[in-house]
């Protein structure tokens, strides 16, 4: 199929896209990569009349250091998050995440941003962003505003995101020095969309787990993080008795949907097998003092 008839533009600056993006009346897109929205638009699922072409705009391809979070501008393509080496040392789940993501021309256009911005249930992007704190910078004629990961995701391919907003980058936490992580997940083939993934991250002291975070992905119409069974591993040293407990509890706490890929009854439960490797490998290198 081919797309609906749109004008295109290649903004010059981010003033200048946010511009292009109010004077559209709601009706336009913002395309970086492309990898999600020109699908859409060949099977007129999304119909803009207007394309705005932020790859020309300066200063949003770099991945920074700001206190202890990175900042990934809106340009990063996911192949630069894989290769960067303030990922791969501060968050070396984030690195392990990115083996995941699609393909390799996938890889090499898409971006961090955009994929958050797509919001997909099943992509790994959005749940590494709730698991690590994320900020999720936008601009538009009214100004900036920052927008916490946990609110920022509405439902699924859903944001609080404006019409007239652009997102210019996102803030994600590093990880404490020696922490701890896990990352599980599980498609039919390398590179498709997940049926269920989890990551976990905590730091071991004192002979129990502390800081603990968990995400999951591929069983609600968001990326969740369940702060119950954060609690229930906090405060003790991981054992099978104890990973039994959270998996029961996630099973009441997660209420998948049924599809052609898998019952409601399989994917609770894929997620429960999981979480339980996740949580794990996270104590296990939690207890090592290195990720």
């Amino acid at each position: 199929m081919k797309p609906a008839s749109f004008d295109y533009v290649r903004a010059e600056s981010i003033a200048h896209a946010v511009r292009l993006l109010s004077g559209a009346g709601g009706d336009a897109k913002i395309i970086a990569g492309g990898q999600s929205l020109m699908p859409m638009m060949n099977f007129r699922l999304v119909k803009p009349s207007l394309l705005v072409d932020i790859n020309s705009i300066s200063g949003i391809d770099s991945i920074e250091r700001v206190g202890d979070k990175l900042r990934i501008g809106a340009l990063v393509r996911h192949r630069m998050t894989a290769e960067s080496a303030d990922v791969t040392m501060s968050i070396p789940i984030l690195h392990a995440a990115m083996k995941h993501v699609a393909h390799l021309t996938v890889r090499n256009r898409g971006t961090f941003c955009g994929s958050v911005c797509h919001a997909d249930p099943a992509a790994e992007m959005p749940m590494m962003t709730l698991l690590l704190n994320g900020v999720v910078n936008a601009s538009s004629v009214r100004g900036n505003r920052t927008i916490l990961a946990h609110e920022f995701f509405a439902g699924s391919l859903m944001t609080v995101l404006e019409s007239d907003e652009m997102v210019t980058s996102i803030d994600i936490d590093t990880l404490p020095e020696g922490a701890g992580w896990g990352f599980e997940e599980f498609s039919r083939r390398h590179g498709d969309y997940a049926l269920a993934a989890v990551a976990v991250t905590m730091v071991a002291s004192g002979g129990v787990a502390r800081d603990v975070r968990i995400a999951i992905m591929g069983v609600g119409e968001t990326p969740l993080r369940i702060s119950g069974l954060e609690e229930m591993v906090a405060g003790n040293a991981v054992n099978d008795r104890l990973k039994d407990d959270v998996i029961h509890a996630l099973g009441d706490s997660i209420m998948p949907n049924s599809d052609l890929n898998g019952s409601a009854d399989y994917r609770r439960h894929l997620a429960g097998a999981l979480l339980g490797r996740a949580i794990s490998n996270a104590w296990t290198r939690a207890n090592r003092g290195h990720a």
